[in-house]
């Protein structure tokens, strides 16, 4: 019973489908089925032809990049060799430059004892004496020299100053073309790992905020410009160091010249000057010998006279004694006998004597004047002679000044190339 009430209600159930709509459905499920699967094709045929565009704007872009890489390489590569030739050039330049610089310093420490040695002589000349103290051709080309010789010194202490200043610039070149290869060196390492990297390549991972522009980008023109400005200021300072060493170069051969020239010219009159003065000493002893040679005749002469004086008074004195004795013979003595006549003859003698006693005295009085004279000869001969001594003094004061002190000390000085 409860079977039958059960189809019974099943066969009345209005919730069941016609056989109808059931063959529907199943023809709408098989519709749809082929419509989803044709959907699905077309999505898969599109999702290749997709996947292998992409694959290949993929590989043609990277391809790209890494031609682009190549060339980047390529062009840090060119920048380096123009760095590294720069750097090599100017780096030369600065060695050479500083082997200017100890020329520069040789030289300048070569001036010193020449200026010291001019002084020297300038001072060791003050200490003639007399006449000699003369501003003679040495004193005129010794204060030249000095002149010349601190002239020279400036000189080379200002182009010293020049010497070092282009040094410093040879050295900031250097040290900015340095910095720049330093810099190309990281990024040419940079590209060849970036160059390394395939597809295929282990352990990459992605890197968070890789693409991103930040402030401190440069354009590629700024970039060459960089480099640009570089070498061209190496190559300026390079320029200006090799006229820099042209110029020491002719500097320092043109002092040497001077230096020599002067010098020369010093010695010459030094030269000069000494076999004037040792002419000037030998006239002087000349005039000495002839003056002590006089003064020994003139004092001959004096003892002459003395002795012709000495000769003339004794027999004036012996007939005048005569003469005064006979005068006073006393009363009948004074008597013509026999003697008498013999006596008139003695007084016609003694008057004869008394004529020529007075020649006599006035001979006599004529050889003391010349005596006197004579004495007055030698009394000047002794002055000159003094005075030629003092003189001939003077002159080998001067002699030892020049020839010993200063012309030997001159030797010394010997001016070579710088």
């Amino acid at each position: 019973e409860t079977f039958r009430i059960t189809m019974a209600r099943l066969l009345q159930d209005p919730s069941k489908f016609h056989p109808s709509e059931w063959a529907t459905a199943n023809m709408m499920q098989r519709v749809s089925t082929e419509s989803q699967k044709s959907r699905s094709e077309c999505m898969i045929a599109e999702s290749w032809r997709l996947v292998d565009e992409i694959e290949k704007t993929t590989q043609k872009t990277q391809s790209d990049v890494n031609k682009k890489i190549e060339q980047r390489r390529e062009e840090i590569k060119f920048w380096k060799q123009e760095l590294d030739n720069k750097l090599e050039q100017i780096v030369h330049e600065t060695e050479l430059l500083l082997t200017f610089k100890n020329r520069l310093e040789r030289a300048l420490e070569s001036c010193k004892e020449p200026l010291v040695i001019a002084q020297k002589c300038l001072l060791y000349r003050q200490r003639r004496v007399g006449i000699d103290l003369v501003h003679d051709e040495v004193e005129q080309e010794l204060v030249k020299e000095a002149e010349v010789l601190q002239g020279i010194i400036a000189l080379l202490g200002h182009t010293l100053e020049q010497t070092n200043e282009q040094i410093r610039q040879n050295r900031s070149a250097k040290y900015n073309l340095e910095m720049d290869l330093k810099d190309k060196f990281t990024a040419l390492t940079i590209d060849d790992y970036c160059a390394r990297l395939t597809n295929d390549t282990p352990d990459m991972m992605y890197a968070d905020n890789a693409v991103k522009i930040e402030g401190n980008f440069v354009s590629p023109k700024d970039w060459v410009d960089f480099s640009n400005i570089n070498v061209e200021k190496a190559d300026k300072q390079r320029n200006n160091s090799l006229a820099l060493r042209a110029l020491i170069d002719g500097i320092l051969s043109q002092t040497a010249n001077d230096m020599r020239k002067h010098c020369e010219m010093v010695n010459v009159a030094f030269r000069n000057r000494v076999k004037e003065v040792k002419d000037a000493k030998h006239k002087l002893e000349t005039l000495l010998a002839m003056v002590m040679d006089e003064t020994a005749s003139q004092e001959k002469n004096i003892a002459a006279l003395k002795k012709a004086i000495a000769d003339k008074e004794g027999p004036a004195k012996v007939a005048q004694s005569r003469l005064e004795a006979r005068s006073h013979r006393p009363n009948v003595e004074l008597c013509y006998d026999r003697v008498q006549c013999s006596l008139m003859s003695e007084v016609q003698e003694i008057t004869k004597n008394i004529q020529r006693q007075v020649e006599m005295m006035k001979e006599e009085n004529l050889l003391k004047d010349a005596l006197a004279q004579a004495e007055t000869e030698l009394k000047g001969l002794s002055r000159r002679q003094l005075s030629l001594e003092e003189e001939i003094k003077v002159k080998e004061n001067t002699l030892y000044i020049d020839e010993v002190l200063c012309m030997q000390m001159r030797e010394s000085v010997y001016i070579n190339n710088f």
